[in-house]
């Protein structure tokens, strides 16, 4: 088998890749530049743009399966930004498939793409998409996976994954932003009760990927669907945090913020990066109020039954590889 990882020098696109690899398979990589840690597992890379379509038509050429992972991450920026990457990306991808006559596409999307602000305690498959989105991430995410579902048919067999908070040793993403704020005295816990989150370990987020590939094929049971991917072990959101920081050395969070003090703080930092036209990220926004204030933990049985997916890696061991990486680096 060959297969593209669109993003495979990323934190998931890596673990993708490692496991095609460990499973014997020809690995391509589509990203914006080369990557020591793929070189090193004999991966080809192609450097290149989602936006460019004739460049990702040559990356698909000769693949059996693509991982659709890259995407333009993050809560602030233009919007122009988001939906080229995100959006137009997307479009490119499922174009290259059908000229190039591959027959199957796993997206990378995100549960985001159905958080409405309130919390989800237990949802499915099922919730719909929401009018309304306070962030440009989750808006153009939920337009991707919209297009891979509606291009799953006869020729081509699409399914999306939606694996939640992806955390573990590598992660150049959340830990690293969690940890600078930790340690800058920035963290403040939102709200006073305490809210039930899924996450999920990279190791376990890939494999799914690997098992929705082993499964999909034009007209199979899992094509045109999607799958909410994590642990399946909820836990308080500020439980999990602190456990994510000490497993590094970073100081746990012990300040709580009302949640109505930290909306207003939010809006007030939009609304200054707004009039001074900063590119910025503002230190605080209320998407990441609303994540950090609900509860959001998924019920995960249709992966476990369609895709075979279990958990290999628990909570408590995928905290001690982090704790035994953060030890050596």
């Amino acid at each position: 088998m060959k297969a593209l990882v669109t993003g495979g020098g990323g934190f998931l696109g890596q673990a993708i890749v490692r496991g095609l690899r460990q499973r014997g398979a020809d690995v391509r990589s589509y990203s914006r530049q080369s990557h020591e840690a793929l070189t090193s597992l004999g991966v080809e890379q192609l450097q290149g743009d989602l936006v460019d379509a004739a460049a990702v038509s040559r990356a698909v050429q000769g693949c059996d399966v693509v991982f659709h992972v890259a995407a333009k991450p993050g809560i602030w920026g233009d919007y122009e930004e988001y939906h080229r990457t995100n959006v137009v990306g997307t479009q490119n991808v499922i174009a290259a498939c059908r000229a190039r006559g591959i027959h199957r596409l796993v997206y990378t999307s995100s549960p985001s793409v159905v958080f409405d602000g309130r919390d989800m305690e237990g949802v499915d498959e099922s919730v719909p998409y929401p009018a309304n989105f306070e962030a440009h991430y989750p808006k153009t995410k939920a337009m991707a996976e919209q297009l891979v579902r509606a291009a799953n048919d006869a020729q081509l067999g699409t399914v999306s994954l939606r694996p939640h908070l992806i955390w573990g040793s590598g992660d150049n993403h959340l830990l690293p932003r969690l940890v600078a704020r930790a340690r800058a005295g920035q963290l403040a816990r939102i709200g006073s009760r305490p809210k039930l989150i899924d996450t999920v370990h990279v190791d376990n987020a890939a494999d799914a990927h690997l098992l929705a590939a082993d499964r999909l094929a034009p007209g199979s049971p899992i094509a045109g669907k999607v799958y909410f991917i994590s642990q399946g072990e909820p836990v308080p959101m500020w439980e999990m945090v602190n456990r994510l920081l000490l497993a590094v050395g970073a100081p746990p969070v012990s300040r709580t913020v009302p949640v109505w003090l930290a909306l207003a703080l939010a809006w007030g930092f939009e609304t200054a990066h707004r009039v001074t036209g900063s590119s910025r990220e503002p230190r605080l926004t209320r998407f990441v109020v609303h994540e950090l204030s609900t509860a959001h933990w998924f019920d995960i049985s249709a992966a476990r039954r369609d895709l075979g997916y279990s958990p290999a890696i628990s909570i408590a061991e995928g905290l001690e590889l982090l704790r035994n990486a953060a030890g050596k680096s």
